[in-house]
C-alpha cells in the first residue's frame, strides 16, 4: 500500500508532509524515514483516534463538556470514566 506522501508524489527534499483539517488539526504527517502519523478529531477539537506507522494507535470519547470519558490504546492501558448505570 502506497503512503500518501507516495500518492501526493511529495518531495521530501522540500521538508515533511503535514495535512491539517479545516479547524487546523493536524491529521496527517508523513517523513523521510517513512514514518508516518494519523489524527481524526471530533467537532470540538478533540483527538478521537489517531494511529502511526509502527502500529500504535489510540482511542478516546468525551462527553458534551469536552471532558475525556473512555480512553484505550495499543498497548492495552483502558481509561474508562463513563457514567455507570444500573439494568
Amino acid at each position: 500500500m502506497k503512503t500518501v506522501a507516495q500518492l501526493l508524489k511529495h518531495n521530501f527534499s522540500k521538508g515533511s508532509l503535514y495535512l491539517y483539517d479545516t479547524n487546523g488539526n493536524l491529521i496527517y504527517g508523513e517523513y523521510s524515514n517513512g514514518y508516518w502519523s494519523k489524527s481524526d478529531y471530533d467537532s470540538n477539537g478533540n483527538r478521537i483516534y489517531s494511529e502511526n506507522s509502527i502500529g500504535c494507535w489510540s482511542k478516546s470519547d468525551y462527553d458534551a463538556n469536552g471532558n475525556l470519558i473512555y480512553s484505550e490504546n495499543s498497548k492495552g492501558k483502558i481509561i474508562d470514566n463513563r457514567p455507570k448505570t444500573c439494568m
